[in-house]
């Protein structure tokens, strides 16, 4: 969802929630945000807070799934974070799925008041206490500055023994995370031979951790813009341009966008799918709804057909 614009644009809340509500009526499984706190300063980004948001569709809708793809969890604290998520799981019936990673804005951590360099190891406290809290009657331990003595959250998740914990990133010591701690990968912009190299890693990681890397699942976001390609390739690679940042280290290219006829949509898609990947988040172009329409009424039925 379309929960960040550029300024002077602002994002519409009521549209977006009706947004989320019209994808529940198209038959998509799920429905996802983005997030930060802070984001850029010339130009800047304006964005709704993520779980908010998600918390707003879920009161609305009764089947679709959602997600924060991703939220940056160093920056929360991860009592209050518990307690929140838990909330959401309850709110909207076992339907939240946590994609989270450790963050990449130094400029927003600073603002928090978290130290950027050790936002790895903070994140793995905070999957600490997370789990701790929600799947313990009683929790007592000690985490850095967190001191939990006897603490007892309930209700738990609805979802067990946690909602689907996806982790996101590209480095080496997050495939390793994901493979040892989570419940699956969370990417973004990846093309196919990219994704199954990073997935293969993440792979082995879990069956050297004991566990079955069947267990986990995939997730690729791709931008997606459907029309004859001649007349969609340059306003599409205008927008990724513009609006998107592609991370240096990582494997992200523009080059994965997904444009076409609904047929070579669908054959491109397949191609992602061939991978073993097991959901694909469409980023469409500009949000516009004409371009979900056609996405979930041609593009996925053709794409499944292969």
């Amino acid at each position: 969802m379309r929960n960040f614009t550029r300024a002077p644009e602002e994002p519409n809340a009521q549209e977006i929630i009706d947004y989320g509500v019209h994808m529940e009526e198209l038959g998509f499984d799920s429905v996802w945000v983005w997030d930060h706190i802070l984001l850029g300063t010339d130009p800047y980004f304006p964005i709704l807070d993520s779980l908010s948001l998600i918390t707003a569709v879920a009161a609305r809708t009764k089947k679709i799934k959602v997600g924060t793809g991703i939220l940056v969890m160093p920056l929360r604290n991860p009592v209050l974070l518990a307690k929140q998520l838990s909330s959401i799981d309850q709110i909207s019936g076992g339907r939240l799925m946590l994609g989270t990673a450790a963050g990449w804005y130094k400029r927003e951590f600073d603002a928090v008041g978290v130290p950027f360099h050790r936002r790895g190891k903070i994140m793995d406290r905070n999957l600490d206490i997370l789990t701790e809290l929600w799947t313990k009657d009683q929790v007592t331990g000690e985490w850095d500055e967190h001191v939990l003595r006897r603490a007892v959250m309930y209700p738990k998740p609805v979802q067990k023994p946690r909602p689907p914990l996806l982790i996101g990133g590209y480095v080496e010591p997050v495939l390793k995370r994901a493979g040892t701690r989570g419940d699956g990968w969370l990417t973004y912009f990846y093309q196919p031979e990219a994704f199954t190299r990073s997935w293969t890693k993440i792979r082995n990681y879990a069956e050297e951790a004991g566990r079955d890397p069947d267990s986990l699942t995939s997730l690729n976001q791709l931008a997606i813009y459907v029309g004859p390609r001649d007349k969609v390739a340059e306003p599409m690679n205008e927008w990724l341009n513009s609006d998107w940042d592609i991370s240096s280290g990582s494997e992200s290219t523009y080059d994965s966008a997904i444009m076409g006829t609904p047929e070579e949509c669908a054959e491109q898609l397949r191609a992602h799918l061939d991978t073993g990947l097991k959901k694909i988040i469409f980023v469409p172009y500009r949000y516009e709804r004409e371009q979900v329409e056609v996405i979930a009424k041609e593009v996925i039925p053709l794409a499944l057909k292969g």
